[in-house]
């Protein structure tokens, strides 16, 4: 039995695209990814020297890569006016409160209340007293005055009533100065009181005031994150275009040749299995050979 073996192939311009590919795709297997300048290379332990150079030589082209393709390269828009604004208004609050909190705090402790005093606490003293007095002196002289009418000036019925009443005078006197004392005291130590409880009040407020800042802050912190990460990203992905061009250029390369290949007809090979002639075929053959050749040789 005999074998016939067909074979198709593409035309040779298209092969000569595939072998084209094909050897630019094997190249490309030996190039190392590098991802930095050549500045930022240096020799590892046991590297070769060969393969340091093939480093350098991936470094430079990616410096190249990265200059052509500058203009392609992704960008990270700023934060606008308002986002800027908002940002400022927001920092402005954070911890405004702590100052009114150092203010109440110094309004503790048992010398307090000298602070709440009322400034005009000496003038309020020195003026009922200088009334009292002028009460006292004028209750003095209606005793003499009595003394005289009655015929006892100058006795000792007169000086036991004046030692009496100067001696109630000047109890009154003493009490009226404690009394306007102790209500001074008591107002002010009552103010400090209040502010003892605007104190607290302020302290139970912190933790809010304190959640809020850390509230705001992290808002504005995630925001300036992002727009860092963004940056990165943005960076990540640019040295990514200029380290990887020659694959996708590559890639995209083969796509093209794909497509074309793809309008053509196929390649490939084809076998036929031919069955041998049997032997009654030969004979038959040999028959048909030998009465042509005798019939040509017969005479007509």
């Amino acid at each position: 039995m005999a074998t016939e073996t067909t074979i198709s192939r593409p035309a040779p311009f298209v092969e000569d695209i595939g072998k084209d590919l094909a050897k630019q795709a094997v190249a490309m297997t030996g190039v190392p990814v590098v991802s930095t300048g050549i500045a930022g290379l240096s020799k590892q332990a046991g590297e070769t020297a060969e393969g340091f150079q093939a480093r350098q030589d991936a470094a430079r082209a990616f410096t190249t890569r990265q200059q052509s393709l500058a203009g392609l390269a992704p960008q990270v828009a700023g934060q606008d006016k308002l986002q800027q604004q908002a940002q400022a208004l927001a920092t402005q609050g954070v911890g405004s409160f702590q100052p009114f909190l150092q203010q109440a705090q110094a309004a503790t402790g048992p010398q307090a209340f000298q602070q709440f005093m009322s400034p005009y606490q000496q003038q309020v003293m020195d003026t009922s007293l200088a009334e009292f007095d002028r009460q006292a002196q004028a209750q003095e002289q209606r005793i003499r005055d009595q003394a005289v009418s009655s015929g006892a000036f100058g006795g000792g019925r007169e000086g036991v009533l004046q030692a009496e009443y100067q001696a109630g005078s000047d109890r009154n006197r003493a009490a009226l100065q404690a009394g306007l004392l102790q209500q001074g005291f008591g107002q002010a130590q009552q103010a400090a009181q209040q502010q003892f409880a605007n104190q607290m009040g302020l302290a139970s407020a912190l933790p809010g005031l304190q959640r809020g800042d850390i509230s705001t802050l992290g808002s504005l912190g995630a925001l300036n994150q992002a727009q860092a990460q963004a940056g990165l990203d943005a960076t990540r992905e640019a040295n990514r275009m200029a380290a990887f061009q020659p694959q996708e250029q590559l890639q995209q390369y083969g796509n093209l040749v794909t497509g074309i290949m793809g309008g053509m007809a196929g390649s490939g090979t084809q076998t036929q299995q031919i069955p041998d002639p049997g032997f009654l075929q030969t004979a038959l053959g040999a028959a048909a050979t030998g009465a042509g050749i005798y019939g040509a040789l017969k005479p007509r």
